[in-house]
């Protein structure tokens, strides 16, 4: 049975990064423009920078605003990391999922998805604990926010966002299990979408899905985007929400079909949002960059398979991606919605 990281990569070997610089009007080599209003996104941007390699699988970028840090997780490494531009990279969390000896019946045991919260908490999904778990950075301190539902725990909680009222919007794929669906320690018939209140109610919202992954909001938190890392169906679906959280159906949004077609290597994944509404969501060949209505604006192509991305710098203007073993970075003239703070980017509905 394949593993989400061989579905991933694609079919043919990862090529190597090209750290190019500007060409064709100041876009730099490493983006691919679909639509000329992209340009200005990318005008002047000095193009792909790598900053750190080695990794089974990069995953879960989260800038932290207080600190100027960046997080990130390898999932089947069991360790999540700390990147400054000063002191470079650091091991943050060893363990990030569970300790070895209760790893038995678990293919990927770290912690996943990750998310630097408003009030101060690193939220993260860990694939161990089969939880959607909290963490202060400084004391390194764990709270449990949600393990089970109706009585049956989780597969492998995947990736989270966090609204404005404190909410939690969640995946969750199996994984992080051996044997995936076919695991004997799978309790959920369904991989599902789910969403927990700030008063600890939670509540599946789909559960059509057979691999979803990425999870992200518009900044008037009226969509919600789901990437399906599925080779049958690659897409990324999105729904709508009103002002109490409640949704619509799910529809497609964009297929990434014809590319995973062409042998780009990866899979819709990850996705961040910029304070304009922009999408940028990991899938073949790269980080396809969308519009809100779902167009394709352009392509960073990583030239392997990209779990993830998420604004940071200390301008909000920092594209970072994990991108299979390597983190990149790549400056855009765009501030992450995340990094500005989804409170204040929030409109009445």
């Amino acid at each position: 049975m394949p593993t989400r990281r061989d579905m991933l990569r694609g079919l043919g070997g990862a090529t190597i990064v090209s750290m190019t610089g500007c060409r064709d009007g100041g876009v730099p080599g490493d983006v691919e423009i679909h639509d000329p209003a992209a340009r200005a996104l990318f005008s002047g941007s000095t193009g792909l920078r790598q900053l750190a390699d080695g990794f089974v699988w990069s995953e879960g970028p989260a800038w932290d605003r207080e600190r100027n840090c960046l997080y990130f997780t390898d999932v089947p490494g069991n360790r999540a990391f700390r990147w400054t531009d000063a002191a470079g990279l650091e091991v943050f969390l060893d363990p990030s999922g569970v300790e070895a000896a209760q790893t038995t019946g678990l293919r990927e045991a770290g912690a996943n998805g990750l998310w630097f919260g408003d009030d101060g908490w690193l939220y993260l999904c860990n694939h161990g604990m089969r939880a959607v778990q909290r963490l202060r950075p400084d004391t390194l301190v764990r709270e449990t926010l949600v393990d089970v539902y109706e009585g049956q725990r989780f597969n492998s909680p995947n990736d989270l966002v966090r609204a404005s009222d404190g909410s939690i919007y969640f995946t969750d794929p199996p994984y992080g299990l051996e044997g995936l669906d076919a695991s004997p320690l799978k309790e959920m018939e369904s991989n599902g979408v789910y969403r927990l209140t700030r008063d600890g109610r939670c509540e599946r919202l789909f559960d059509q899905l057979g691999f979803p992954n990425g999870i992200a909001l518009s900044p008037d938190e009226r969509w919600l985007y789901v990437a399906q890392s599925d080779p049958a169906a690659p897409y990324i679906f999105r729904a709508p929400l009103d002002a109490d959280g409640l949704h619509g159906p799910l529809e497609r949004w964009f297929d990434t079909s014809e590319f995973l077609a062409a042998g780009e290597p990866g899979l819709p994944d990850g996705l961040c949002v910029s304070t304009d509404g922009t999408i940028f969501a990991t899938g073949p060949g790269g980080v396809f960059v969308l519009s809100p209505e779902g167009g394709l604006l352009a392509r960073i192509r990583t030239g392997r398979a990209t779990a993830n991305c998420a604004f940071g710098g200390e301008d909000g203007r920092s594209l970072f991606m994990t991108a299979h073993d390597r983190l990149l970075q790549l400056p855009v003239n765009a501030v992450g919605l995340q990094w500005q703070g989804r409170t204040a980017m929030r409109t009445a509905p």
